[in-house]
């Protein structure tokens, strides 16, 4: 499920008049997953809040780099056995017992699915329809609700409650430690939940006058929206093998493959023509290419926009596709082997972009892969428009997991394992302006698993001297190889391609003093020329 669709907060006081306690929690969000720790360490125990801080850093840590082949059962078992090792060989080693000693609950959520796990007896619960459900098992010894009998760190071996739910929009998930709901009834966990961790944690503390008996922490997770590519996978579609010319889905008769693989075709119904992209036939098998292909298809669904073709998907379809309109143009790739574009029509060009970028920032998202081969020119009442296509390369911001991208468009810092942004965006869109004015590549072309190195890129105005300055300077401020000094975000480069008078000059590391400072070099030139004078003067009198 998207980070977007999971609202989180958490919140921590230590008892009494105490300044730190013995309780640690993180939340730490994916693109597609988002997982909460909390722990509360053993107070008898000497390491108990090191401890606790241990197991929420490693299954965290673990999390980030989870092998694609582990369930997430699988990978909350191991994370948690695998710490409870190192802890307990720690508490021999160190202290001859166990003193590095806490309870431990995790929650994921991934797509429409809740998985949990606990060891000791801080819980979960699950709160939906004003109903409050605890999901968690508590390891108490009998009748000694206030002993434990099983948790992280107490003895060589672990025993781990799991469990997983479907989850649905406005469900509310809280995890927490003893503290919480020792002084709450479960009616008043019920009730205080919606105002957040902050909230609940302030009311515990309240109903003891400040006066917490016991370190009292709490992280909710609030489903905000039903994660709609989830139940998009899990749709039972078939997906063709082959294809070919006159075959018939759904009454869209294929006319015509656009693609070397034979997976997108222009095809027609009721003599409308459109474009049909099938899902790979790799998805049946590879659930990470059903993943990618389902997310596609759910961006061009909801992002409705102006520069994007038309798209939709059937209510009633038999296979995995979706459809958009066919665009009457050529990608820009092919209109630049004929001439270039004319200033009027750059500029429109990169307020196209700007505007796109823009509007995917609303979704937190990015293009992922702006170039010519994925911008169709079009003519409309004697004016050139432009569109942009792949849905396929869009991706969310931040995102350092995604490869999307073309190299020869890539800004350095992509290279390096940088994350996408504002930046990285900004960097293709002026690769991409450089080579629709001159016909080149600003650091030349870029090779797929090239190492390439970005020494100063030639001004687009000397290559086009029908180029402006205000506009040479907006393309090579958008390329430029140091990030610091590019365009910060695309509503800065947008407000100089309206206003080009504010354009302010472009001063590179490599620019002379002169073009830099001018003022400064006449002043250092005629403090140089005093001295020399000076000097010559000394001699002259000697």
């Amino acid at each position: 499920m998207s980070k977007n669709n999971i609202k989180t907060s958490g919140f921590c006081l230590a008892k009494r008049k105490e300044l730190t306690g013995d309780d640690f929690y993180e939340i730490k969000q994916f693109d597609d997953m988002t997982v909460a720790v909390l722990c509360d360490g053993v107070g008898s125990a000497q390491e108990g809040a090191m401890a606790a801080k241990k197991v929420t850093q490693h299954i965290i840590n673990n999390f980030k780099n989870i092998p694609r082949v582990w369930s997430i059962e699988k990978a909350m078992k191991e994370f948690i056995t695998s710490i409870n090792s190192i802890l307990y060989a720690q508490s021999i080693h160190e202290y001859e017992r166990a003193e590095y000693v806490t309870t431990v609950t995790v929650c994921v959520i991934k797509g429409n699915r809740l998985y949990g796990a606990n060891a000791g007896d801080s819980r979960i619960y699950l709160l939906r329809d004003n109903k409050l459900n605890q999901l968690s098992y508590d390891h108490n010894e009998d009748g000694m609700a206030n002993v434990l009998s099983n948790a992280v760190g107490i003895s060589p071996s672990v025993e781990i409650y799991y469990f997983e739910n479907n989850i649905q929009k406005d469900d509310k998930i809280l995890m927490c430690s003893d503290g919480l709901y020792s002084l709450m009834s479960n009616d008043t966990l019920l009730k205080n939940i919606p105002n957040g961790a902050y909230k609940i944690v302030k009311k515990a503390s309240f109903l003891v006058e400040d006066n917490l008996p016991d370190d009292t922490t709490a992280v909710i997770l609030e489903v905000l929206e039903a994660d709609q590519i989830e139940i998009m996978k899990n749709l039972n579609l078939e997906i063709p093998e082959k294809l070919k010319k006159g075959d018939i889905i759904d009454g869209y008769e294929l006319t015509l493959s656009l693609i070397q693989n034979d997976r997108t075709w222009v095809c027609k119904k009721n003599n409308q023509e459109y474009v049909i992209k099938f899902a790979p036939y790799e998805a049946i098998e590879n659930e990470e290419i059903l993943d990618l292909y389902v997310k596609e298809a759910w961006n061009a669904k909801r992002l409705k926009a102006g520069f994007f073709p038309k798209t939709f998907i059937p209510k009633q379809r038999s296979a995995r596709y979706y459809l958009m309109t066919k665009l009457d143009g050529i990608n820009l790739k092919q209109y630049l082997k004929k001439r270039n574009l004319s200033i009027d029509e750059a500029i429109n060009l990169a307020k196209t972009l700007i505007s796109m970028s823009e509007y995917l920032l609303k979704f937190n998202l990015v293009h992922g892969d702006i170039k010519p081969e994925n911008i169709i020119v079009m003519q409309r009442d004697g004016k050139r428009i432009f569109k942009i296509i792949d849905f396929g390369s869009i991706t969310e911001i931040f995102s350092i997991t995604n490869k999307a991208g073309t190299p020869s468009y890539l800004a350095p810092e992509r290279f390096l394992g940088s994350a996408i942004n504002e930046k990285t965006e900004i960097f293709s869109i002026g690769v991409t302006l450089y080579q629709a004015l001159t016909g080149k590549f600003p650091y030349g072309e870029i090779e797929p698993f090239q190492n390439p190195t970005f020494g100063t890129a030639k001004r687009p105005q000397k290559l086009n001297n029908n180029i402006p300055s205000w506009l040479d300077t907006l393309i090579l401020r958008a390329i430029s190889a140091k990030e610091d000094l590019r365009y910060s975000n695309y509503s800065h480069m947008r407000f100089e391609l309206e206003y080009p008078n504010k354009v302010k000059p472009f001063l590179s590391e490599n620019t002379p003093l002169f073009e830099r400072n001018p003022e400064q070099t006449y002043r250092i030139g005629f403090i140089i020329s005093f001295i020399i004078n000076c000097i010559l003067l000394v001699y002259a009198l000697k």
